[in-house]
């Protein structure tokens, strides 16, 4: 993209040539595609927004979600393979709760920040 000369000459300088950089490297923006494809499902932001603050097995989900344990089990199945979750095994028993990564905080934060609402904590 560095020999790209635009149409329309509206900015110049070192910011753009940054841009178009990191614009030409399309593999770079996968990561939050795959975060944002997983949040594009309201059942799964439901879930993911529950597991920010509680650490819960699936049947309690599957209680407070009044949805059936396999479909729940789906969902966090997603939501784990992005990254957004983890989970621990105690027993037969499996807990879930969000990442601690940057990644997952930050979508907490936006989907409070959409919602319009606060952490219960």
């Amino acid at each position: 993209m560095e020999h790209l000369h635009l149409p329309h000459h509206h900015q110049e300088g070192p910011e753009l040539e940054v841009i178009k950089s990191h614009l030409a490297q399309a593999e770079y923006f996968q990561p939050a595609a795959d975060a944002f494809k997983q949040l594009s499902d309201s059942t799964r932001i439901r879930i993911f927004w529950l597991l920010c603050h509680y650490e819960e097995c699936v049947i309690n989900i599957s209680s407070m979600m009044d949805m059936s344990s396999p479909a729940i089990s789906h969902h966090l199945r997603a939501l784990k393979s992005s990254g957004l979750i983890t989970s621990r095994r105690d027993g037969k028993e499996v807990y879930y709760r969000a990442a601690d990564t940057a990644e997952s905080q930050l979508l907490h934060n936006v989907i409070e920040q959409v919602m319009q609402i606060q952490c219960p904590k």
